[in-house]
């Protein structure tokens, strides 16, 4: 017959579903965030390279990008 009790465990199971789906989403945001592949770089890149590349990406502004590859060029 019915006793009412498993009605229960299909809302309490629905939450733990719930809460792992919400903390892993969490977990991948963090490790997804926006930034995290710049961090890393190769090391051949040289650094006039890496500055070309912060710039194609829009990170810094021409003038920016122009004093510091004058820079560069100056310091070889």
């Amino acid at each position: 017959m019915f006793d009412g009790s498993h009605i229960m465990w299909g809302m309490h199971g629905f939450w733990w579903i719930f809460w792992i789906l919400l903390i892993g989403l969490a977990i991948w945001t963090f490790v997804r965030r926006p930034g995290a592949d710049s961090i890393s770089t190769s090391s051949d890149e040289t650094p006039l390279e890496r500055l070309q590349k912060r710039y194609a990406d829009g990170e810094i502004s021409t003038e920016e990008y122009e004093d510091r590859k004058e820079r560069l060029e100056r310091d070889r």
